[in-house]
């Protein structure tokens, strides 16, 4: 078998060839379109917010860990070195 008649038996069975690939993988979202008209107007007085958080939210060490070492500098300057 031919290295032609085996890529035209692959295209067949439904798998992308190579040019099918895009140019730009970085350009894979498209901004939206615009809408046409006036934008909602958005009455503030006619907003809920609900808060159903638990009174204490449970946390573990390892994410303690994670806040100190990427904020422990703020950490420091706000509250003080401990």
């Amino acid at each position: 078998m031919s290295r032609e008649s085996a890529r035209r038996r692959i295209d067949r069975c439904g798998r992308a060839g190579r040019s099918a690939s895009p140019s730009n993988l970085y350009d894979y979202a498209e901004a939206p379109e615009p809408r046409i008209g006036r934008p909602p107007k958005h009455d503030l007085a006619t907003w809920t917010v609900t808060d159903d958080w638990p009174k204490q939210v449970p946390i573990t060490n390892a994410e303690v860990d994670v806040f100190e070492a990427w904020f422990g500098d703020l950490f420091d300057e706000l509250f003080g070195a401990s």
